[in-house]
């Protein structure tokens, strides 16, 4: 009995394994080698999007910190003093070439601030900066060779009106610091402007559109603008 069960065991191994089950096997193996593939995949997908994310919303700071710290220098004048009148001088207060800052949502804005090395008190070429978004990107004015982009298409895009300034004007009277007193609203009175701007940044990420993102800041502008004289 024993003999006749191990001859029939033995005759069963040297079959090996038959078609079906073969079959079986390389199904089951294939569903197995697919839901890893699939599994490294999604994984593989979602690092992607991580990354494109990260840069996205790096690259928009990015953006942001260039027109804060660009934008702060706006007015900038190296005889800032002839702007002021001396007591009882005759001659006429000189303008700041430098003092405007313009534009509007969608236009972009630009600005002035002096280079010179030796200050000749002239607007130049290689002294007009400014902002804008152009085929979604944006653009920055930084010499006399015109704009340049400063943001990747390729990475994020910028809304038609992806750029707004908000200006923020105070005039302060200085009249009460004349040795003669000059009151607050006299004309030519002495005045100080503060100026600041609240920016605002919207783009899109270039992969995935509806991924919108917006930043705000205020920039200070560092030169405030004098103008008027103390009474003689």
């Amino acid at each position: 009995m024993l003999r006749r069960h191990a001859r029939g065991l033995a005759t069963r191994l040297r079959r090996g394994v038959s078609i079906v089950e073969l079959m079986v096997g390389i199904t089951v193996g294939l569903l197995v080698v697919s839901g890893a593939l699939s599994m490294s995949a999604s994984n593989l997908d979602k690092s992607r999007r991580l990354l494109s994310d990260v840069r996205f919303n790096q690259d928009l700071r990015v953006a942001a910190d260039l027109v804060t710290r660009d934008l702060r220098r706006a007015g900038y004048w190296g005889e800032a003093i002839r702007g002021t009148q001396a007591i009882g001088a005759t001659a006429a207060t000189a303008q700041n070439p430098y003092a405007g800052v313009t534009g509007s949502a969608g236009a972009g804005f630009t600005y002035q601030f002096s280079r010179d090395v030796a200050e000749n008190g002239t607007l130049d070429a290689n002294e007009q900066f400014g902002f804008r978004i152009h085929a979604g990107a944006l653009q920055m004015r930084g010499d006399a060779d015109g704009w340049r982009d400063v943001t990747d298409t390729k990475v994020m895009r910028m809304a038609d009106d992806g750029l707004v300034i908000t200006p923020s004007v105070t005039v302060l009277p200085l009249g009460h610091m004349c040795p003669r007193a000059c009151n607050a609203g006299t004309p030519n009175c002495p005045t100080s402007t503060v100026r600041s701007y609240a920016v605002r940044l919207t783009a899109s990420a270039a992969a995935d559109p509806t991924v919108v993102r917006e930043l705000r800041t205020t920039v200070r502008l560092r030169n405030d603008q004098l103008a008027g004289r103390c009474p003689a």
